[in-house]
This record gives structure tokens, C-alpha cells and sequence, in this order.
């Protein structure tokens, strides 16, 4: 085991999962794996109208892409980590997978690597469009959120 690997194992938010590490504090699937010197994440998303129990015009499904995937590029400003770099953002079916690496900083791999997950994450919900049905789970998200807000200002949204 590398000591990137043995950092990774040790945070607590991650758990060894098939020889890569899985974030244990998100809402979708994410993937870490590295080695002495890269560190490599897959974070899988999914698109609108998969987050939708309505139907999504074309033209609002390619534009919300087109937005996510020009603001997902973006995730070296989340980190000092070195090298960080969208190394490919893609969608098949009902999925956007964002592959990011980054060269880690001793000790903080494991930081770097949750925020960049995060990071990705955010992004997506960021990009949630009122008005839709959607499906349960990214309704449930957007509860906690509502409740998170609403506890932290004191007033109601």
C-alpha cells in the first residue's frame, strides 16, 4: 500500500473498496484511486433528465450539460493540491462521469481529494432547475439543503 493509499484508508470518509477508495459522505458514486504520485478520482452524476421523473426537452438537457461541464473544469480552484486537472467530463445514457487527477501535497491527499469530489457534486446541485419532479433522491437532497439553511440562518428560506 503507497502512503497516498494508506492516507486514504486512514481519513475515515473513505472506505477501500476493490482496490480503489469510495467516499462515504456523498450522494453519488465516487472513485479514488492513486498511487505514489497521482491521484486519480471518477465521480459519476447523473444527468437532468435522469434526475427527473419529468421529461426534459432536449435543447434544456444539452444546455444544462453544456453549463455543468463548463463549470466542473473549474475544480483546481477547490484545492492547492498540484496538477489538479478535469482530465475528461462525458455523458452515456442517464450518466456524467467527471475524471479528475491531481499531483497530492503530503498529508492532505485525502482533504484534496474529498473537496474535489465535493466539489463535482456541488456543482451538480447547483445546477438543479425549480419547477421539475424530481425523483426521490434528489428530492431528499433538496430537503436537507432547505433544512440546512434554514438552521443555519435562524430564519426560514
Amino acid at each position: 500500500m503507497t502512503d497516498i493509499e494508506q492516507e486514504l484508508a486512514d481519513h475515515g470518509q473513505f472506505a477501500r473498496d476493490d482496490g480503489a477508495f469510495v467516499p462515504t459522505t456523498n450522494d453519488w458514486d465516487a472513485t479514488v484511486s492513486a498511487d505514489d504520485e497521482t491521484v486519480e478520482i471518477t465521480v459519476v452524476v447523473p444527468t437532468l433528465d435522469a434526475a427527473t421523473n419529468d421529461e426534459v426537452a432536449e435543447v434544456v438537457e444539452d444546455g444544462w450539460y453544456d453549463t455543468f461541464e463548463r463549470r466542473v473544469v473549474d475544480a483546481d480552484s477547490v484545492t492547492l493540491a498540484n496538477d489538479v486537472e478535469v482530465q475528461s467530463v462525458s455523458r452515456a445514457g442517464g450518466d456524467i462521469t467527471v475524471e479528475i487527477t491531481f499531483s497530492p501535497r503530503t498529508g492532505k491527499a485525502a482533504d484534496d481529494a474529498l473537496a474535489l469530489v465535493n466539489y463535482v457534486e456541488g456543482t451538480w446541485f447547483q445546477g438543479v432547475i425549480p419547477g421539475y419532479d424530481y425523483v426521490e433522491k434528489v428530492e431528499q437532497m433538496r430537503q436537507q439543503a432547505a433544512q440546512n439553511a434554514q438552521s443555519t440562518e435562524g430564519t426560514p428560506l
